[in-house]
C-alpha cells in the first residue's frame, strides 16, 4: 500500500499549539503539574517585571532529568496519552509543556540536572522555527539567559527550571510603563488564586508542597469548608466504570450565617457562592473542573442551590472515558455515569435548597414575621403569583407613613403586582447564563444602592423602635442582604 510522509508544518504547528484556549493560570498549572510529577517537594513560580524583557519561571526541586529525556520532554507530543505513566504522574498528551508555554510566550528554556549529573539545557526559539521552517531545539540559551538560570538554580543539587521569555502581549513595552506593571503583578496573584485550588490537596497534609508564587506561599482553598463542624456530608458513592471506580462525595455547606466574615468570603470562592456550586472534578488529587454542573441534563445554576458542592475522584486510566482536554481543564461525563451524577446532584441541591429555605424560615421567626423576603411568590391552579411582602420592614415603614402617599403606594405596588414579567423571567432563567443579573452584583461587594437601601431600611425599623443591634440584624437575616458578604465586612 501506498503512503506520502505528511509531517506538519512547524509554523503551522507552532501557532495550533500557541491557540489552545491557555490562560496564564492554566498555563502555569501545566508547569506545576510536571514538576509534581517529577516528586517536587518546592515549587516557585517566579515573576520579573522587566518591560518588553520581562520574564517568568518554575523553579522546582524535582528529580531532574537526564539530557535524553530533557530532548524527549521538549519533543511535542513525543508521549501520546496511552503511554505508560507512574502513579503521581499528571500527565496526559505530552504536549502541556510545549503548548502551554508556546501560548504564552516566543522563548521557552528548559535548563535541568539529576542528583549524579550536571544542569543541560535546551532552548525552543520560536523565531527560528518559523524563519528556517525546521524543529531545530537549540544548545544554548541566547546571550544573557545563562546568566540568569545560573541565578534560578544556585543552591539547588537537582529539579528543573521552566523559564519564559519575549512573553506574549509584552513586545515594545517600555520598563517605566507602571500601568503594565501593575497589570503583569495582578497577574501574579491571579495564578497564586487558582493554583491555591487546583493544588488544594496538595498543599495540606502531613507532608504539605511548598509552593510559593512571586515568594508568597500559596494557600489553599478548599471549596467543602471539610474542617468546618456544620458541613453535612451526605453518603459517598463509588460508582464503576470500566474496571475503575469513580468515588462521589457530596457535600452542603453551612449558610453564610454560620460563618465569620472572614468564612464566609473565603467560601464563596474566586468567582463567588453562585459559580462555585456544582461539581469538582480531580484526578490524581489535582483539580480539573471547579463549580460546574457539567452540563447534565436539568441542572443549572440557581441562588437556592449555592450550598451545593460535590467532590468526584476520577483515575487516571479513565481519561478517555471522560474527553479530559490538553488543558486538562475540562470534561465531559461519561454516558455510563451520567444518570447516576445527575441522581446525585439531585440529592445535594435538594437538601441545599432545603436548608436556605430552613434558614428563611428561622429568620423570620425570630424577627417577628416574613422578614427574609421582599416578594412572596405562590402557586395557584397552575398560575404563579408574585405580591409584595407587606411586612418587609422598608415597604412597611413606607405604607405607614401619614398623609396621602400610602394610597398610592399601595396603587403602585398593586400595579407592580399585577404586571410582574413571570414569562420573561422564566425564559431568563432558562438561558441561565453566567452573565445573569443578581440584586446589587450578588453575592460578594456591595455597590452603593444596597447601602442606601439598608440605610432606609435601618432608619424605619429604629424608628418603628428597634434598637439599632436589633435592626442591623434584622437586615443582616433578609435577602439580599444575607448574601452579600462583603457588605457586613465593613
Amino acid at each position: 500500500m501506498g503512503y506520502d510522509l505528511a509531517p506538519p508544518e512547524p509554523a503551522g504547528m507552532v501557532a495550533s499549539l500557541s491557540s489552545l484556549g491557555y490562560s496564564l493560570p492554566d498555563a502555569l498549572a501545566d508547569l506545576v503539574d510536571n514538576s509534581v510529577s517529577a516528586g517536587a517537594r518546592t515549587i516557585d513560580v517566579e515573576f520579573t517585571w522587566n518591560g518588553a524583557d520581562s520574564w517568568i519561571a518554575v523553579v522546582d526541586d524535582g528529580d531532574g532529568m537526564s539530557e535524553g529525556a530533557l530532548v524527549t520532554a521538549m519533543t511535542v507530543a513525543a508521549r501520546g496519552p496511552a503511554t505508560d505513566r507512574s502513579a503521581t504522574d499528571l500527565g496526559r498528551y505530552g504536549v502541556g509543556l510545549k503548548s502551554a508555554s508556546f501560548s504564552q510566550c516566543r522563548l521557552l528554556t528548559v535548563c535541568t540536572a539529576k542528583t549524579d549529573g550536571s544542569w543541560c539545557t535546551r532552548t525552543w526559539d520560536l523565531d527560528v522555527v518559523e524563519r528556517t521552517g525546521e524543529w531545530r531545539l537549540l544548545h544554548e540559551p541566547p546571550s544573557g539567559t545563562g546568566e540568569l538560570l545560573d541565578r534560578l538554580t544556585e543552591g539547588l543539587a537537582q529539579g528543573t527550571v521552566v523559564l519564559w521569555q519575549r512573553l506574549s502581549g509584552y513586545r515594545g513595552v517600555v520598563v517605566d510603563d507602571q500601568k503594565t506593571q501593575q497589570q503583569f503583578y495582578d497577574e501574579s496573584e491571579k495564578v497564586s488564586a487558582h493554583l491555591g485550588l487546583v493544588y488544594a490537596r496538595f498543599l495540606t497534609g502531613s507532608s504539605p508542597l511548598a509552593l510559593r508564587v512571586a515568594g508568597v506561599p500559596v494557600p489553599p482553598w478548599d471549596p467543602f469548608l471539610s474542617t468546618h463542624p456544620s458541613v453535612r456530608r451526605l453518603p459517598v458513592e463509588r460508582l464503576p466504570l470500566d474496571g475503575h471506580t469513580v468515588t462521589v462525595r457530596p457535600f452542603v455547606l453551612p449558610g453564610p450565617q454560620r460563618l465569620s466574615g472572614w468564612e464566609a468570603e473565603q467560601a464563596g470562592g474566586p468567582r463567588g457562592w453562585l459559580r462555585q456550586q456544582g461539581f469538582y472534578v480531580y484526578r490524581r488529587d489535582r483539580l480539573i473542573v471547579s463549580g460546574s454542573w457539567l452540563g447534565l441534563r436539568g441542572l443549572r445554576r440557581e441562588e437556592r442551590y449555592n450550598l451545593a458542592r460535590v467532590a468526584v475522584d476520577i483515575p487516571a486510566e479513565t481519561d478517555a472515558h471522560w474527553q479530559v482536554d490538553v488543558r486538562k481543564a475540562a470534561v465531559v461525563p461519561p454516558v455510563a455515569l451520567r444518570r447516576h451524577l445527575t441522581r446525585i446532584a439531585g440529592l445535594v441541591r435538594a437538601s441545599a435548597s432545603e436548608a436556605v429555605r430552613t434558614r428563611g424560615q428561622i429568620a423570620a421567626r425570630q424577627h417577628g414575621g416574613n422578614l427574609a423576603f421582599a416578594w412572596n411568590v405562590r402557586r395557584s391552579d397552575g398560575k404563579i403569583s408574585c405580591r409584595v411582602n407587606r411586612n418587609h420592614p422598608l415597604v412597611k415603614g413606607v405604607l405607614q407613613e401619614g398623609g396621602s402617599e400610602p394610597a398610592r403606594v399601595r396603587a403602585l405596588l398593586r400595579l407592580l403586582e399585577e404586571t410582574v414579567p413571570v414569562s420573561a423571567l422564566r425564559v431568563l432563567h432558562e438561558a441561565d447564563t453566567a452573565d445573569d443579573p443578581e440584586p446589587f452584583g450578588g453575592p460578594g461587594e456591595a455597590d452603593d444602592h444596597a447601602s442606601e437601601v439598608a440605610q432606609q431600611m435601618f432608619d424605619v425599623l429604629v424608628s418603628q423602635g428597634r434598637s439599632p443591634g436589633e435592626a442591623r440584624q434584622v437586615i443582616r437575616t433578609t435577602q439580599p442582604f444575607d448574601q452579600l458578604i462583603g457588605f457586613w465586612n465593613n
